[in-house]
């Protein structure tokens, strides 16, 4: 039985989970755009798969689109926040698309020039995402925990993992158990199958902890190599 099941409310600390990742790579791309050194093609393409990646992330809020939101609009008496969130998510989506329509041509030159053409499209997005998760929290969250049943929250978490691609799930898993409390985890890996769980704890784990080495290993004065 997941923590989720134990109570007669929703555990929507598990959304906490999710936009602690949001919080953090919107710290970290800015970051890891500017350590490339100009010119550096093999650099710029890490990173350009890196945003591929990313992208998994923010496309949860579809899985909201489809059930928490109509859910609140049906039950809570103010409809205000739930049309804030679905303003927000468009926000996210179009900053998304801007950002990642412009990674094509900075990949293949990394030169400066490139990069300045992106930097305000990564500040957009960086925006969209800080705000997103704050007002969720304050304005959404406690609708969230008197609204829904928790049978019907715990299939909304369910959904989650089937948006991501199959090859993608360590990755996902890792982002959202990188900073996690010894509580936390359970919320994730109580919903995988036996085989799921015991793939994280044998490779999973690593093979995360090792792709953010490389990845991060220039914020840190490493080559990744």
């Amino acid at each position: 039985m997941s923590p989720s099941t134990t109570s007669e409310r929703p555990h929507t600390d598990e959304m906490v989970v999710v936009h602690r990742v949001f919080r953090r790579q919107s710290a970290l791309l800015p970051r890891l755009f500017r350590a490339v050194p100009d010119g550096e093609t093999d650099r710029a393409t890490e990173i350009a798969t890196h945003v591929a990646e990313h992208m998994t992330g923010p496309h949860h809020h579809t899985v909201e689109d489809e059930t928490i939101w109509p859910l609140l609009r049906e039950r809570a008496a103010d409809e205000e926040p739930v049309a804030r969130m679905e303003e927000q998510h468009a926000r996210i989506d179009r900053s998304l698309a801007a950002v990642t329509d412009r990674v094509p041509g900075w990949r293949r030159t990394a030169d400066r020039e490139a990069g300045e053409e992106l930097a305000p499209a990564r500040e957009e997005h960086r925006s969209a995402l800080l705000e997103h998760p704050d007002d969720e929290e304050r304005l959404v969250l406690p609708l969230v925990a008197d609204h829904p049943t928790v049978a019907e929250w715990d299939a909304v978490g369910r959904r989650g993992p089937e948006t991501v691609p199959r090859n993608k799930l360590t990755l996902v898993l890792g982002a959202l158990l990188e900073d996690a409390t010894l509580q936390e985890p359970a919320c994730f890996l109580g919903r995988d199958p036996l085989v799921g769980r015991l793939v994280w704890k044998t490779t999973g784990r690593r093979r995360y902890a090792a792709s953010c080495r490389v990845r991060r290993a220039p914020l840190n004065g490493g080559t990744g190599r």
